[in-house]
């Protein structure tokens, strides 16, 4: 509870949503907020970069907040150097006092956290719909709803970023290998993403490169890497042809010391039988063989026609549908464009990564139809990627006080008398 309260606290002063009456210190003297700072997700005070006017005298610097002055103590901030020269300190409840490290006084203020913003916050995180806030989305300007949007369509990404910069990490630094595992990781359509990225982390592509133009040899790399080349045969090949690479996969086993995954990591239950593992693994063979979906290909790719032919094989039986092509545009293609974008520091490639979502129609997924019922309907891909983080990052997690959405029910909810 008691975290909850601090972390209400730590909105209302950064929405500055003050009491109407004049603030001052506890000593009397009169304060104006100028800006509130940036909350700090670091160690150290809460809030960096404030501006405050004390008694006329103007501070810049960082603010620290507690719902209780007697907690500094127990956090042991009268210890840590980083909160020697805090500019203010901010409390619900003033008990004790604090000095620098001179001996002088911090400046203290108290503020109370206004009823209906706890009252709103609270109904809120304990909300049994879906979304939380879904009462008063009709209400909020559709501006608001596309500027929300738009920045969520770039945090998704972001984040994403994060994901393929580890990845890239993990395999000493190649481009073209984070892209095959990222495509990889994309072809599990969800069930299987796990187990397609642990597959091809263990795909040696040192060696299979050597054989890139034998579609016979990398499919043995690929289907003996699955584990799926252990004799009990594949609906995908005929019999004659499965005893073959299975007496190829144990030569290149050899040579190369190949250890394969277990064959029950991957899932087959619920799953049509074109996105059974063995299939979208036949699939991968033919466009790895193929070779158009290099990662010069992909950063080449200019307009949709062109990022759909990334995934054309010479082989038409192999070529995926509209919908999967659509799926690996959204999930692989879009973040490696936005991750080698900011990598490079070129807002071409992060704009031209956003611009692919946005000629993409929206995802149809059970969150996208939720959203629809709620009200707020995604126009393409972008869209409906910006609605899947929100639910994911904010709504299930309760981050109802960094959404902006939850700061419109909060705050602006005309259905519950304020308190002057």
């Amino acid at each position: 509870m008691n975290t909850m309260m601090e972390e209400v606290l730590h909105y209302v002063w950064k929405h500055k949503i003050l009491p109407l009456k004049d603030l001052k210190t506890t000593d009397g003297k009169p304060v104006e907020v100028l800006n509130p700072g940036i909350l700090n997700h670091d160690s150290g005070p809460d809030f960096i970069g404030a501006k405050v006017k004390i008694d006329g005298l103007l501070w810049a610097g960082n603010v620290e907040i507690h719902l209780r002055t007697s907690d500094w103590f127990r956090h042991k901030h009268d210890d840590n150097p980083a909160y020697d020269s805090i500019i203010l300190h901010v409390a619900s409840q003033v008990d004790a006092k604090l000095n620098y490290p001179s001996g002088e006084a911090v400046p203290q203020v108290e503020i109370d956290v206004p009823n209906y913003i706890l009252s709103n916050y609270e109904k809120l995180i304990k909300a049994d719909i879906f979304p939380p806030c879904k009462d008063i989305l009709a209400s909020i300007p559709k501006i608001k709803i596309h500027n929300w949007l738009s920045a969520l369509q770039v945090e998704r990404l972001e984040m994403r970023t994060i994901q393929i910069m580890e990845r890239r990490e993990r395999l000493d630094k190649s481009w073209e290998d984070t892209l095959f595992v990222t495509i990889a990781r994309s072809f599990g359509f969800g069930k299987n993403g796990d187990a397609f990225e642990i597959w091809a982390n263990n795909i040696p592509m040192n060696a299979i490169g050597k054989h890139r133009d034998d579609l016979f040899q990398i499919k043995a790399f690929f289907f003996g890497q699955a584990g799926m080349l252990d004799g009990k045969g594949l609906s995908c090949i005929g019999e004659a042809e499965y005893n073959r690479l299975c007496k190829e996969y144990s030569y290149l086993k050899t040579k190369f010391s190949l250890t394969p995954i277990d064959r029950s990591l991957w899932h087959y239950l619920r799953l049509r039988p074109q996105n059974f593992p063995h299939i979208r693994i036949l699939q991968l063979a033919h466009l790895y063989y193929d070779d158009s979906f290099a990662f010069s290909n992909v950063m080449n790719a200019k307009n949709k026609d062109d990022f759909y032919k990334l995934f054309d094989t010479k082989s038409g039986n192999f070529n995926l549908s509209k919908s999967s092509r659509e799926s690996l545009l959204i999930n692989c293609v879009a973040p490696m464009l936005f991750a080698y974008g900011t990598y490079r520091n070129e807002e071409s490639l992060r704009e031209r990564a956003i611009d692919l979502l946005e000629t993409l129609p929206p995802e149809d997924n059970r969150i996208v139809r939720n959203w629809t019922e709620a009200g707020i309907i995604a126009e393409h891909s972008a869209d409906s990627q910006a609605l899947i983080h929100l639910s994911k990052e904010y709504c299930e997690k309760r981050e109802c006080l960094r959404c902006r959405f939850g700061h419109e029910y909060i705050c602006n909810n005309p259905g519950w008398l304020r308190e002057e």
